[in-house]
């Protein structure tokens, strides 16, 4: 330990003890004053918006902690099982409202600022979404660990602190444009930095093999290129039940500052050129990896989150047991996020194998009785595949390792089915061809116990095509969990005034367990419960009307009908399908074929990867239509379209409690599961979609009637991609 974080005297033990925090209004304005006055230094000539916001946060955020401290302590004392979840992506949002809301501060904290002259509503606006995911995947991450704290089931997230965001998009002349999305820019209250935890992470170098004072031959990763992985931690609070779990986000530090010689010669770009690389690596969510230093830093966002997360757990372990390794199996569980962070596989047998002098079988049965492997994609181009040689340049120790992996599983495959080499090379981990490959899909299915996909069909897709040759090898490992999100947040939080109208008639068990929702049924057909309903729509309506004005310039007419399709701009999520059906809404009123229509209003949101031209000339074409359709005379109020820019949680917050008609298109058999679609549905919107991802389950839950079903199921698909002939429909 670094002389800076020893002890150099026996603290006081009083100095541990967790001091009682007020949870009333007149505790929070002292907090408060305390942080606005004190900390943050301000006086009666400042206010701005941006301290106020902050001495908020750490208000809060002190009850946070203090309870995310006894968290700690009740899972240590109870040496409960322990579970990591390892993800590239967690879609946070903003976190003032959660915290109010999971510490039962909400009135409480309205209160206070209101006594204070201040709007709460409007301090969180001033709050940044946190740019730590972009889709789906990152949404279930941050779903799940907020699920888990409020079951209180001991569960640390792992992931980066991206200093960037994916991007802010914004929209000129109907094109995407990308600018750089620096959430940080004004600091983050919520986290606190651990620097006492650093880990130090290898790249580069080479292997030797040398034996060590016991005469066992061992082996040695050496002259590397070392990064330090630098942890912060946010706190995850359940509802209301004094649980804080934590997620640890790792920052990518330079293990010198710069070059002191370089320095002092002149040479100031080369004196800090190791820092500036060793820090990109958490510099920006999910970098381009279209050309081959974006793949190669990729690949070093993985390793670099798998290497520091688990030399974290590890030393946790060596710590609390010394270096007993076995009950480790019993006691620790890493749930792996998709193919990202399954070079975690690898490396935890480097580190049982050589920091740890563990022998092969017992690391393996570690690792293999401790990982499990979460697919999110039916898309065979989205597993992700490294070149052999990239990985030996930058990992030479992980790839000797997963040679060894590979080789011993394929003695495996070779005795369950003899002389069968096409399924051998199928299996295989390395994909062989022009250029090597590591199939990460292939090496997160052979290190892990469990292997689950995200939606029933999905699950059984994956069973039947992608990974039919794992699921005859091992059946058992295979199973469904369908993806979900937190009715907190998507319900409870973001959509009050629906919230008061079910807490008020079936109370308010439903935020915890969402199956007390049935208990509304007797009301569906109650005037007086359906009047209050429609009310409550209607002020949502009109909170998503004021936004698209706000940016969009255009007028949204809260009764009509709110269309609405947000999600990443992709060619399966069938983004263009909904566009020719604005074309033909706007063809009809046209030809004045307005008989029985209903007045509409459909919103268009999401971001197309920054490399997908595909998916950008769609933003173009939506934007293109809507300025047609918004400035012909002709149409009126009949149809309004607009495509809301720059999409993320905190839009999403405000769009679908006002949606009545939530669009869940995709290509039958390419969506894993989806989320928006849940989202949707629990804010009372009616489905238009496709038997696709968790669109079944949801229609078999919501009932029929509550979903408009169209086009082919996947069987359907699949037999008419044999003779599909688009030209032949003209």
């Amino acid at each position: 330990m670094s002389p800076r974080y020893a002890c150099i005297t026996s603290p006081d033990p009083e100095l541990y003890r967790t001091q009682k925090l007020g949870m009333e209004r007149p505790d929070l304005i002292n907090d408060f004053k305390r942080y606005y006055g004190t900390y943050l230094a301000q006086d009666k000539g400042c206010a701005s918006a941006h301290y106020l916001y902050t001495a908020l946060a750490m208000t809060l955020r002190d009850r946070l902690f203090n309870r995310m401290k006894h968290t700690k302590h009740t899972y240590a004392e109870a040496k409960c099982k322990q579970t990591y979840y390892l993800s590239m992506e967690f879609l946070m949002g903003r976190a003032m409202g959660n915290a109010a809301l999971n510490l039962g501060l909400e009135q409480a904290t309205a209160e206070a600022m209101h006594e204070l002259g201040l709007n709460f509503e409007e301090l969180i606006e001033m709050e940044h979404d946190a740019g730590l995911g972009n889709g789906g995947l990152g949404r279930l991450a941050a779903c799940f660990i907020d699920s888990c704290a409020t079951l209180q089931l001991p569960v640390t997230g792992y992931g980066l602190r991206y200093e960037y965001g994916m991007f802010q998009q914004s929209i000129e002349n109907g094109y995407q444009i990308e600018m750089p999305d620096h959430w940080l820019r004004d600091g983050n209250p919520w986290e606190l930095e651990r620097p006492e935890f650093t880990q130090r992470i290898k790249f580069g170098g080479h292997t030797e093999f040398h034996k060590d004072d016991k005469g066992e031959l061992k082996v040695y990763w050496v002259d590397t290129n070392d990064v330090l992985a630098v942890p912060y931690d946010l706190p995850v609070p359940g509802y209301q039940n004094g649980t804080v779990n934590k997620l640890r986000l790792w920052k990518a530090a330079a293990t010198d500052e710069f070059n002191l010689e370089d320095f002092n010669s002149g040479s100031y770009t080369e004196a800090v050129a190791a820092k500036n690389e060793a820090e990109n690596i958490s510099m920006v969510l999910y970098p381009n990896d279209a050309s081959e230093n974006g793949k190669e830093l990729r690949l070093r966002q993985q390793y670099f989150l798998a290497s520091a997360s688990l030399q974290d757990i590890l030393d946790y372990w060596v710590t609390t047991h010394s270096e007993k390794f076995d009950k480790f199996a019993d006691k620790n569980c890493f749930q792996l996020n998709d193919t990202h962070p399954t070079v975690a596989i690898a490396e935890l047998m480097r580190l049982l194998l050589d920091e740890h002098n563990l022998s092969w079988d017992k690391a393996w049965d570690i690792t293999t009785k401790t990982m499990a492997y979460t697919n999110h994609t039916l898309l065979p181009e989205a597993l992700e595949r490294w070149p052999v040689n990239m990985i030996g340049r930058l990992l030479p120790r992980i790839l000797e390792i997963i040679y060894e992996i590979n080789a011993r599983f394929l003695r495996e495959v070779a005795n369950h089915w003899p002389g069968d080499k096409k399924r051998l090379s199928r299996m295989s981990i390395i994909e062989e061809g022009p250029y090597q490959q590591v199939r990460m899909a292939h090496l997160a299915i052979v290190g892990s116990f469990s292997i689950n996909g995200v939606a029933a069909l999905h699950s059984e897709l994956l069973k039947k095509g992608l990974f039919h040759d794992f699921y005859e090898l091992w059946p058992h490992k295979f199973n469904n969990k369908t993806n979900g999100v937190t009715q907190r947040r998507w319900m409870a939080w973001c959509n009050p005034a629906l919230s008061a109208l079910v807490t008020d008639t079936i109370g308010d068990q439903w935020i915890t367990q969402l199956t007390e929702l049935k208990k509304l049924e007797p009301f569906a057909h109650d005037k007086a419960f359906q009047k209050k309903w429609h009310a409550a729509k209607l002020e949502n309506k009109k909170r998503l009307a004021a936004l698209v004005k706000q940016s969009c310039g255009i007028d949204f007419n809260p009764e009509a009908l709110f269309d609405i399709q947000v999600k990443r701009i992709h060619e399966y999520k069938r983004q263009l399908l909904n566009v020719l059906h604005v074309i033909h809404l706007y063809d009809r009123i046209k030809r004045g074929d307005t008989q029985d229509m209903t007045q509409r209003c459909m919103l268009f949101g999401g971001k197309a990867a920054p490399g997908y031209i595909m998916a950008k000339q769609i933003v173009k074409l939506i934007n293109n239509v809507a300025n047609v359709v918004n400035n012909d005379p002709d149409v009126g109020d009949w149809l309004k379209v607009v495509f809301l820019p720059n999409y993320q949680v905190s839009a999403m917050e405000v769009i679908c409690p006002a949606a009545d008609l939530s669009e869940q298109i995709s290509t039958a058999g390419k969506e894993a599961s989806g989320t928006g679609n849940m989202k949707f549905m629990m804010n009372g919107a009616v489905t238009i979609g496709t038997l696709d991802g968790a669109n079944i389950e949801i229609r078999e839950e919501a009932g029929a009637d509550n979903f408009f079903l169209f086009g082919l199921t996947e069987d359907e698909m699949a037999d008419a991609r044999a003779g599909y002939n688009p030209r032949y429909l003209i």
